[in-house]
């Protein structure tokens, strides 16, 4: 090449081409990061490259905590290691909450942020509560027992405060015990029941053994497939009561004596088309499927199960939904992970539509008649006026799938077909909650 003559680029390599390259490259790495998938890239920045100067504090940023109060509880272990709970349980859906409220709270300069607290010692859980809402937290996440959770709302009352209950099922809590500044993210026993019913029903299942353990959580759950059966159109053939020793559950006879006790006790019953059993704590439920001495179908809190989460839900963008939970927590979703990722994502959606984050202003539009939240069930989520419990479509599924989705088709409600699952607004005992 002659000197002092200029060396012809590529074509590939003129500027017009890499500026159109760089453009590309910049929008595939903006939404890689959109919907949390990696961003391509060749070659680590430097660190130097990476250090940015800090932006200039904006005045008009809001730092919103929601503080997750979670009362330790000694539980009896389940039958299966499959449902041995995490350490996280519930914690990690709020935290992907989170995580879902500042995508879009950045955009307004708002900032959510996660203050967990775990107690053995309720009246400790509770004075530790109170404390975070004297410091300015207004939104609290509980996961505890019916006792406490009433002692945590009595204790906040006249405060600026807001409890969302993402565990505990009891109907109790939403009705004659209800409390004005508390909403309900956990489906009732109420809600579960009916909408294992409605399929029964659809499916001409009509005639049920009830099988129900000794507890206190049993019975109460056995009173709402009662009161499911006589709403439905369903008949409870025969009821009985199933004793177990918990200190022999996983010995002493193993599989063999369980293979002969099942059949022996489920044995003489009337003519029934399944079997609905009542063992909120799986103490002995998972036993029946597969053993009784008739060739029946089990439903309730074994077999057949109505929850408001499964792990294996594809619909409605539950695919990606699922897939960003295993990415953060490294496990798949339950259903009071996605309890208490609601409860989160109920604030997150009130900041967003309001564009403030006064706590009043949020509240007022959350138990309003326009608010509905997202909840990758086809349909939006809102809250009855009545006893502050989210209305929602409830999941029927076995360990493995998803059966069905109630309500049902064919079940008819002037208000809501959502409101056929639960106490509806006539039924309601609540005079707590503001209307």
């Amino acid at each position: 090449m002659a000197a002092g003559k200029a060396k012809r680029l590529p074509r590939w390599m003129t500027v017009n081409n890499l500026r159109r390259g760089m453009a590309v490259a910049g929008l595939v790495a903006a939404l890689a990061l959109h919907d949390g998938l990696p961003a391509i890239a060749e070659d680590k920045p430097s660190p130097a490259e990476v250090a940015q100067p800090a932006a200039a504090p904006d005045a008009t940023h809001a730092v919103i905590p929601i503080v997750v109060a979670r009362e330790l509880r000694d539980d009896p272990l389940p039958l299966s290691l499959l449902d041995l709970p995490p350490k996280d349980l519930g914690i990690a859906g709020a935290k992907l909450a989170i995580t879902d409220n500042n995508t879009t709270g950045r955009f307004m300069n708002q900032e959510f942020r996660l203050d967990p607290i775990e107690e053995a010692d309720p009246a400790k859980l509770i004075q530790d509560v109170v404390q975070k809402v004297d410091a300015g937290a207004h939104f609290v996440l509980v996961d505890a027992t019916p006792d406490t959770l009433l002692k945590l709302a009595d204790a906040l009352k006249g405060k600026e405060a807001l409890l969302i209950n993402y565990s505990a099922p009891d109907d109790g809590l939403r009705e004659e015990n209800c409390r004005p500044q508390v909403l309900h993210t956990a489906p009732t026993r109420t809600m579960l029941a009916d909408a294992l019913a409605q399929y029964l029903v659809w499916k001409k299942w009509n005639r049920w053994l009830l099988v129900l353990g000794p507890t206190e959580k049993d019975k109460l759950y056995a009173e709402a497939l009662r009161r499911a059966a006589k709403r439905f159109g369903a008949k409870i053939v025969e009821e009985r009561t199933f004793t177990y020793d918990s200190g022999n559950r996983r010995s002493d006879g193993g599989f063999e004596q369980v293979q002969q006790q099942i059949p022996t006790f489920t044995q003489s019953a009337p003519d029934y088309d399944v079997l609905v059993v009542a063992d909120e704590g799986s103490l002995f439920g998972d036993y029946l499927p597969y053993r009784t001495w008739d060739p029946r179908p089990v439903a309730g809190t074994a077999g057949l199960v109505a929850e408001s989460w499964h792990p294996a839900i594809e619909l409605w963008g539950g695919t990606q939904f699922q897939n960003r939970f295993k990415k953060l927590a490294d496990r798949t979703m339950r259903p009071t992970d996605y309890n208490a990722w609601l409860g989160a994502r109920i604030i997150g959606e009130a900041a967003s539509r309001t564009k403030s984050t006064d706590y009043k202003d949020l509240v007022a539009y959350i138990k309003g008649p326009s608010f509905d939240v997202a909840g990758f069930k086809g349909v939006g989520l809102s809250i009855r006026n009545w006893n502050g419990q989210i209305r929602e479509p409830i999941l029927v599924t076995t360990p493995k799938m998803l059966v069905t989705v109630s309500p049902q088709q064919g079940f008819l409600h002037q208000v809501s077909e959502l409101d056929t699952l639960g106490i509806d607004k006539p039924e309601t005992k609540c005079q707590a909650y503001t209307q």
